[in-house]
């Protein structure tokens, strides 16, 4: 699957995208198989709080499945103004 990052989150790791191999069933365990990758990864996602998750381009949750999904994309919440 491919797997996106926007804003700080790309900062963090230092990449825009990446194509990923995972054996996650959901977004959260997703996420734990990146952090567990390298420390970029662990301070990208240190605080979920402060990041939201789209699969296939629709809002979505960390304890949503990733069954079927093509593209997973993380970045923090968006503010108007």
């Amino acid at each position: 699957m491919d797997v996106l990052y926007f804003a700080w989150v790309r900062e963090r790791i230092g990449l825009p995208r990446e194509r990923i191999e995972t054996s996650a069933t959901t977004v959260a365990g997703l996420v734990e198989e990146l952090r567990a990758r390298e420390d970029r990864y662990a301070a990208a996602f240190a605080d979920l709080s402060a990041l939201r998750v789209a699969l296939d381009q629709e809002l979505s949750s960390f304890d949503a499945s990733l069954q079927g999904v093509r593209e997973v994309a993380f970045f923090p919440p968006m503010t108007g103004g």
